[in-house]
């Protein structure tokens, strides 16, 4: 295997070409996979919805085995735990089961907090060091499959949905609350802001930008939802013209 797979390289910068190839290529990715599902029976859409939530949830796993058996391995760093981790690993289990209670949840976690990461990486590696995969497979993957499940299986989040994905992430911020007391980590960058550029920039100082934060999920949440209301209005108005 090419060495520069393991060798670690400063490759990538903030909306350089990398960062809008790889946007690109998730774009055409998600567009093709949803007209594919489109003209496909309820039977392969479900098999395509699994397949890649199983691609997405390997790109994990097989980073955290490299991580372990080539190195260095961190417990601070490198176990499963900030959110679109911990989406995409448990990522099959809604693509399988396909709940609705889990749809309301991620659709607003995936919408919301892993298109930030796509907007604005914590990255360095650049093509084609094995994070730069697991970086955009993990992040876009999760974007793209949000919107295929959306639009394939016609699943829509209520208001109601709000208070539910808002009251599943508390529960969630107390388990790495304890986590990150427990191994001095910083998943979730509850205890300082991530390395490089993000919109948590734009918030203030720790602790004041967590605050701002979960002041923010609320808006965050009802643009989505309303988002998804706009969506559909404009369809049911495409579909209209195209009948008359």
């Amino acid at each position: 295997m090419d060495s520069r797979f393991f060798t670690p390289n400063n490759d990538f910068t903030l909306l350089g070409t990398q960062h809008w190839l790889a946007i690109l290529f998730f774009t055409a990715v998600g567009y093709g996979l949803i007209r594919w599902g489109r003209v496909s029976s309820p039977k392969m859409q479900h098999r395509i919805g699994l397949v890649l939530s199983c691609v997405i949830s390997l790109s994990i796993l097989s980073y955290t085995a490299i991580k372990v058996f080539v190195g260095p391995f961190d417990v601070q760093k490198d176990l499963p735990l900030h959110l679109c981790n911990f989406l995409a690993l448990t990522l099959p289990i809604f693509a399988f089961m396909r709940k609705y209670w889990m749809y309301e949840i991620l659709v607003f976690w995936v919408l919301a907090g892993t298109a930030q990461g796509v907007l604005t990486p914590d990255l360095d590696e650049g093509f084609p060091h094995y994070r730069f995969f697991k970086y955009w497979v993990e992040h876009a993957g999760l974007v793209v499959y949000m919107i295929y499940a959306s639009v394939i299986y016609g699943m829509r989040p209520k208001f109601k949905s709000i208070f539910k994905a808002f009251g599943a992430i508390q529960i969630y911020l107390v388990f790495i609350i304890a986590v990150n007391a427990l191994v001095g980590s910083n998943y979730l960058f509850l205890m300082r802001k991530p390395e490089h550029p993000s919109l948590l920039d734009l918030l203030g100082d720790w602790p004041y930008y967590i605050l701002v934060e979960e002041l923010l999920i609320f808006p965050f949440f009802i643009v989505i939802f309303y988002g998804f209301k706009a969506a559909d209005y404009l369809s049911d108005r495409y579909r209209g013209k195209q009948v008359a």
